[in-house]
């Protein structure tokens, strides 16, 4: 059982911006409710879940009917995590009901809200996640989880989202508020700051050569010295290193290159 002390962590997912504010608000006034994340898209909301290493939730108040991935298809996915969150849906139509139900949803409700309906729904879930039919746990470091969707990013192209496995990353570059990701068969630009994915993906081997740029430790095939200046090649490309980043970038070569001597 959950200490009834313990709030839920909460996720908010709705394209529409009124109604998003409309769902911020109800859940910031219900006292069983703690930190509240929040997206307007499938693929944000994936991001926010942990897609890219973020915080859990314990349940996912969620849209229907959205561009790119809906939040049907959103919930799908949901239900492959190791841990899969409690789904609510919130919606303007009630001929999905049927399909939300098939989906284990906690609860089903239509717009515009009623807040002594949607507090109900709250309360559902409190009780699940109390019984230990939720998430919760996520508060102390896991073991590496097997390959699932927290091991891709998604990303849109053309109003469909892909999901690129981040083994497939050979580097990433900043581009302002986005970061491009570079594999060997093309490149993907998603809205993500590089010092948020270089956080991220740390223990994923990904370091920092640049200030503008990560790549992934095992990709590199050649450390370049040349006079003062430092280059490395990964693929068919050549990038430079930081001579802030140089000597640390040495020095992980080395031990990786040492670890995979002893395997």
């Amino acid at each position: 059982m959950i200490p009834t002390d313990v709030p839920l962590r909460v996720l908010a997912v709705d394209d529409e911006e009124p109604a998003l504010e409309e769902l911020l608000y109800l859940l910031g006034q219900d006292p069983r409710v703690g930190r509240v994340l929040s997206a307007t898209t499938a693929t944000e909301a994936l991001r926010r879940l942990g897609a890219a290493g973020g915080d859990a939730v314990d349940v996912v108040f969620l849209d229907i009917d959205m561009p790119g991935l809906d939040g049907l298809e959103l919930a799908r996915l949901l239900g492959a995590f190791a841990a899969p969150p409690l789904i609510v849906f919130v919606t303007a139509h009630d001929d999905f009901a049927v399909r939300a139900f098939d989906l284990k949803a906690v609860d089903y409700l239509l717009k515009p809200l009623r807040e002594e309906r949607f507090a109900e729904a709250v309360r559902r879930a409190d009780e699940l996640v109390r019984a230990g039919q939720g998430p919760r746990p996520a508060t102390t470091p896991a073991a590496r989880p097997a390959p699932g969707p927290g091991d891709h990013v998604p990303v849109e192209l053309g109003g469909v989202t892909r999901f690129v496995p981040i083994a497939d990353i050979t580097y990433v570059e900043a581009q302002g508020d986005y970061a491009r990701l570079h594999t060997r068969r093309g490149s993907h630009l998603v809205r993500i700051p590089l010092s948020t994915l270089e956080e991220q993906w740390r223990e994923r081997g990904f370091v920092r050569i640049h200030r503008s740029r990560l790549v992934a430790l095992g990709r590199i095939e050649e450390l370049r010295l040349d006079g003062g200046n430092v280059t490395v090649r990964v693929g068919d490309r050549i990038l430079a290193v930081s001579r802030r980043n140089a000597r640390e970038l040495r020095d992980l070569l080395a031990r990786h290159a040492a670890g995979a001597r002893r395997t």
